[in-house]
């Protein structure tokens, strides 16, 4: 399933580092097909977490095309990626921008994440924008099925894994039969 990403704010009470209690309203992500599953979502996982009573006080789409786990990371960054297009008709570069939300330490390990990342990507991009996202946590859709276990698995080692430095490029393993492809245009 693959669904959208909904981003969810919670109102609950909580203790601070010198035991005092407040209210405090954090987002968290949660992947769903709808804003009704979004809600059950959030609620089912927040269960595990919250003890005491809580509200969902806002629900929204998330404007993430991608979502990065990082291991060793205890924060998220939203990375701002440019892609750069030429238009043939009118002659002039495009920029198409996309959001990533990637986990990291610090705005310098979020940007090395991003071009970890990216280094697949066939065209040109830029990186115009970084900044430290308010998401607490990332709640992935999987359904306990026997062939998504092998995806929570994957999605779990990747929050677990840390990107290398000197990552090797990664191969198009895409084909595609030249007829069907003259055909479509």
């Amino acid at each position: 399933m693959s669904g959208m990403w909904y981003e969810c704010k919670v109102k609950y009470r909580k203790t601070d580092d010198i035991g005092a209690q407040k209210v405090t309203t954090e987002p968290y992500l949660v992947d769903a097909l709808s804003y009704t599953e979004a809600e059950s979502r959030i609620n089912e996982e927040m269960k595990a977490y919250i003890s005491e009573e809580f509200k969902i006080t806002n629900i929204k789409v998330a404007n993430y095309a991608e979502i990065h786990p990082f291991e060793n990371a205890d924060r998220w960054f939203k990375s701002r990626v440019s892609l750069m297009a030429y238009d043939e008709e009118s002659g002039k570069e495009r920029k198409t921008n996309m959001y990533l939300l990637v986990q990291a330490n610090d705005v310098k390990e979020a940007f090395e994440n991003t071009i970890s990342v990216m280094k697949g990507t066939m065209g040109d991009y830029t990186i115009p924008a970084i900044s430290e996202s308010p998401i607490m946590d990332v709640f992935p859709y999987f359904s306990g099925e026997e062939d998504e276990l092998e995806q929570m698995e994957k999605f779990n080692a990747l929050k677990a894994s840390k990107p290398e430095n000197d990552a090797v490029e990664m191969e198009d393993a895409m084909e595609f039969d030249a007829e069907v492809v003259a055909e479509s245009y």
